[in-house]
């Protein structure tokens, strides 16, 4: 069922990517948990001057990349720390377990994930779990851009933007909140 679901999940999204990338300008991508790792399905260029290197069969990290992060919102604390853990020690600036942690806990509390940096220098993302009708994660969107056009406030403004586009996918996947 997980697998028929996943399956129909980039033709369903793919609309929805269109209008973001139209929108914000932004490069959008959507992916999926395969094992420890975020896998690329599509990608959508934004009309800003700036590459973002991922490409569509991409195989990511959770802990760095924001749609690794909105992959596993729902999966807590101990979960977490594993994952974090799989990635060995962190990178000088990285942000350490228990700082990690911390923001994961914020993250699964507003429904959406950002990346500040974390993978590819100057480039921010915020992303959002898109869900079955089981109510499972099955995959998560995010929007990526230069940190000149990503400040916190933006970053902020497009959470809202980000969860109810989920939001919007997730219903047509037979997905109901209620």
């Amino acid at each position: 069922y997980r697998a028929r679901a996943q399956l129909k999940v980039p033709d369903v999204a793919r609309k929805h990517l269109e209008n973001l990338a139209a929108q914000t300008g932004n490069t959008v991508h959507l992916g999926v948990l395969d094992g420890t790792r975020a896998f690329y399905l599509d990608k959508i260029p934004g009309r800003r001057r700036v590459e973002i290197s991922s490409r569509v069969g991409d195989l990511q990290p959770l802990r760095s990349t924001g749609l690794g992060k909105a992959l596993v919102l729902d999966d807590g604390e101990p979960r977490w720390r594993a994952l974090y853990r799989l990635e060995g020690p962190p990178a000088d600036g990285a942000l350490d377990e228990d700082e990690w942690i911390r923001r994961m806990h914020q993250y699964a509390d507003r429904g959406v994930a950002f990346d500040l940096e974390e993978n590819e220098d100057r480039i921010r993302c915020v992303a959002a779990p898109v869900r079955s009708a089981d109510g499972q994660i099955v995959a998560a969107i995010s929007v990526s851009g230069a940190a000149q056009y990503m400040d916190d406030d933006r970053m902020n403004s497009l959470a809202d933007y980000m969860r109810n586009a989920a939001e919007t996918i997730s219903r047509e996947l037979g997905w109901n909140d209620k």
